[in-house]
């Protein structure tokens, strides 16, 4: 992680903005695994329940299990839904950070791997397919900035925006776990990590109790 000190800003209580956790040799180190991760487990674009209407980032995940969005529902299976096989394992940095930020004594057992092109979007939702809220959600950004909008627990609640840059991290937990939040904007060209273009951002999650 970062030299020094991590600096944790706290947006309200449970949600906190740690900026710059990921220095610029471990963002393009984590860049390196996530690519490795999509030869085994290629990125394959999810669709909305019921509707099948595609969403606008292309997802995959590493770990025991993976969240998946089909006609079926939201949830989480073992196995990646095109190739049939398990995901593969979590790199290390990533296993780091849960336990560096997410303060919860089980290992974090999914971590969605979200890319978001220049076009990409994600509307305010909540993070609740998942059966402890007590656990945290820790999310690392690579790659493009975005500007990220977070509420309360209520839809139509107020909301707040701030630009979240490659490397950087947040943590949605306590009172915030099930905060509504969504990402409203890429700013392309913001970032030179990815050759591509766009932002991949990581979200750990525990799924089952302790």
């Amino acid at each position: 992680m970062t030299d020094g000190p991590v600096q944790k800003i706290s947006l309200a209580p449970g949600l906190i903005y740690i900026p710059c956790y990921l220095g610029r040799d471990e963002q393009a180190e984590l860049l390196q695994n996530i690519r490795a991760i999509l030869q085994a487990a290629p990125l394959f674009q999810p669709v909305m329940p019921k509707t099948g209407t595609p969403f606008s980032v292309r997802m995959s995940n590493c770990g025991p299990l993976g969240w998946l969005s089909d006609r079926a529902g939201y949830r989480y299976e073992p196995r990646h839904p095109g190739t049939g096989l398990p995901w593969p394992g979590m790199p290390e940095i990533v296993r780091r950070a849960w336990r560096d930020l997410g303060d919860y004594a089980g290992e974090a057992e999914a971590c969605l791997i979200n890319y978001y092109g220049p076009e990409a979007r994600m509307g305010l939702h909540q993070d609740r397919d998942e059966a402890d809220f007590s656990a945290p959600v820790v999310s690392l950004s690579l790659g493009d900035s975005c500007l990220f909008r977070f509420g309360g627990a209520a839809r139509r609640g107020p909301t707040q925006s701030l630009i979240l840059h490659s490397g950087d991290a947040m943590v949605l937990g306590g009172p915030a776990r099930l905060a509504f939040h969504g990402v409203d904007r890429i700013f392309g060209g913001s970032s030179s990590l990815l050759p591509e273009g766009g932002r991949f951002n990581l979200t750990l999650r525990r799924v089952s109790d302790i």
